[in-house]
């Protein structure tokens, strides 16, 4: 069976999944969007990806689609109909179809949703966070309310189709002041040479990570030492470990940056640990 999409009340193939040629989210990037780890067929994090969808679309002034109630149901059919156990879950919210305008519309305009489900090799991609991956670094060129999740990610395609051709798996943003913000699609952190993990704090222009609070709720637990604090790319180079956290990477052990090894080349025994702690954890309290 090939995959199926929701789209706008209707579930299509995934092949004849469309939006208008008007949509505010296709022409405008007038739209956000929310992606869920999908675990052993629920909602990892679920609380927190719902919760920042509410947050996003308030501060664009784009009215809920749909009760809470009802949205967790279509998601959950269209984890169904995709036999979807281990993979990711994609929701999509735009203002709506409207003559293309830059003033918002009226009230008569429905926002439109846009759900998609894909499975993931969770074998695969633990292999690849055994290995660890490769980051370069690049200039900050984005707009500032990248707290708000946005299809607006032309900068973050570009940064990471640079990181692609360098041979690497993710960029890492560089504000004016040399410090790293986060990375295209996730955010950063390290193990300083003091053994403190430290990553960015939510007061910089960054987007408020679900899966980052989240380890930062398994770090407390631990007991590791931590901040809320930037660091340099220097930092970073000369760090004992570096790592990323995304709904898509969940934690993610860095092995070089721009070319230059961290640590040893390997991934760092802490990064791991974090790693099987935040799965354990994410799959306890999915929903």
């Amino acid at each position: 069976m090939g995959r199926i999409a929701y789209v706008n009340g209707r579930f299509v193939p995934h092949r004849e999944a469309a939006v208008h040629i008007e949509d505010r989210g296709y022409q405008l990037a007038d739209a956000v969007y929310e992606v869920w780890a999908v675990m052993d067929g629920r909602l990892a994090d679920a609380e927190g990806h719902f919760a920042r969808l509410g947050r996003s679309l308030a501060e664009l002034k784009i009215r809920e689609p749909m009760s809470r109630r009802a949205l967790e149901m279509v998601m959950r059919e269209a984890l169904r109909r995709n036999r979807v156990r281990e993979g990711l879950i994609y929701l999509q919210v735009s203002r709506g179809v409207a003559p293309r305008d830059h003033a918002f519309p009226g009230d008569d305009v429905a926002p439109a949703v846009v759900i998609t489900a894909k499975s993931l090799d969770r074998a695969a991609v633990e292999a690849k966070a055994a290995k660890g991956v490769g980051v370069v670094t690049v200039p900050e060129n984005r707009w500032g309310r990248c707290d708000i999740k946005t299809v607006g990610l032309l900068p973050n395609a570009l940064a990471r189709q640079q990181a692609k051709e360098a041979g690497a798996y993710e960029a890492l943003f560089v504000d004016e002041l040399g410090m790293i913000t986060e990375g295209a699609a996730s955010n950063a952190w390290i193990l300083d040479q003091d053994g403190v993990l430290r990553t960015r704090d939510t007061n910089a222009n960054i987007l408020r990570g679900i899966t980052r609070r989240t380890l930062m709720d398994v770090i407390a637990e631990t007991g590791l030492p931590f901040q809320e604090r930037p660091f340099t790319v220097e930092e970073a180079k000369s760090a004992k470990e570096v790592f990323v956290t995304g709904a898509g990477s969940l934690v993610l052990p860095v092995v070089s940056i721009d070319g230059q090894k961290v640590g040893n080349g390997a991934p760092g025994p802490v990064a791991m640990r974090l790693r099987r702690l935040y799965i354990e954890r994410a799959r306890a309290t999915a929903l």
